[in-house]
């Protein structure tokens, strides 16, 4: 005959108790009171005729009953993650969650989305815009998109596009009476500044850029400033002043006449932008299809743009 099995929720109880050491530390990550994980425990011991728990100095004591019992309950949850997820692979279609920076996603992912969605009507997207950092987990992101110099620890780190960075601005600057023919010329004009790495060393800003240009006349710390880089672009585009573009975000602007380039000396960054997701997600179809469309996209964008 079957082996009568106990409530799946007592063997939670006391799973969660045997490896947090606690009774009210178990409730509070299964969500419900210590009294009810108590009572869980209690009913546990009633169905096996044996004591699991002993208190001494206010830690909470597996007996050798419950020592024997405990790895069989973790690999029988084990076993239930393990079907869940397998379940989970087949899921071929429904909502794809991307965490992207707001500034990649404006400037660069969006105006691409059309092919993938043309060529995988049955995946929907769900992006988040953030340049923080990611849980993947507790936000339930599939894959992100980040910007940085690419150590992102336990995730899988693709690199996806490096840039440079030059000045750019709207050609309605070059017409008026003021000339921005050399470096010293941004004396006259408004700096414009992405503000969104302000705090990292090495981010390429415009002291750097005019150190690089031999420039002393121009006060690299005056100007707007904007906490990403799609804002001081948007802001150059409308002719409030010369911004600082990364190669990667302005090209569709540059072949619009939308931006101009005044200058041609460029600085290298070290910064770049990665595909970055944790390694269980990519048996996941629709973000294994994701990704391999994003590959694509950069590396046609990398044989159209050989400066970038």
């Amino acid at each position: 005959m079957p082996v009568r099995l106990p409530p799946l929720n007592a063997l939670r109880a006391f799973e969660a108790s045997a490896r947090l050491r606690s009774f009210s530390r178990a409730a509070e990550e299964l969500n419900v009171t210590p009294a009810a994980i108590s009572h869980q425990i209690k009913g546990l011991e009633e169905y096996l005729g044996a004591r699991l728990f002993n208190r001494a100095n206010r830690t909470l004591m597996l007996t050798q009953e419950g020592q024997t019992l405990l790895p069989g309950i973790r690999r029988g949850f084990s076993a239930f993650h393990d079907a869940m997820e397998a379940f989970g692979l087949h899921d071929e279609t429904g909502l794809l969650n991307i965490a992207v920076t707001p500034s990649f996603a404006s400037r660069w992912l969006v105006p691409r989305l059309e092919s993938f969605n043309t060529a995988h009507p049955e995946i929907d997207i769900r992006m988040t815009t953030s340049m923080g950092l990611i849980d993947y987990d507790r936000d339930g992101i599939d894959l992100g998109v980040r910007y940085g110099g690419g150590d992102y620890p336990g995730l899988v780190v693709e690199p996806l596009l490096s840039h440079d960075i030059l000045p750019v601005c709207s050609p309605k600057l070059l017409q008026g009476d003021r000339k921005l023919e050399q470096p010293e010329d941004l004396a006259q004009f408004t700096l414009l500044h992405d503000d969104g790495h302000r705090h990292v060393e090495m981010f390429p800003d415009w002291g750097m850029w005019l150190k690089a240009a031999g420039v002393t006349n121009v006060d690299a710390s005056h100007g707007l400033r904007f906490d990403n880089a799609s804002s001081a672009q948007g802001a150059a585009v409308e002719g409030l002043g010369v911004a600082l573009g990364r190669t990667t975000l302005i090209s569709d602007d540059l072949a619009a006449g939308r931006l101009v380039c005044p200058f041609e000396l460029t600085i290298h960054s070290d910064f770049a932008y990665w595909m970055v997701y944790p390694e269980n997600r990519i048996k996941r179809p629709k973000v294994a299809a994701f990704r391999d469309w994003l590959l694509e996209e950069a590396r046609q964008y990398r044989a159209a743009h050989p400066e970038s």
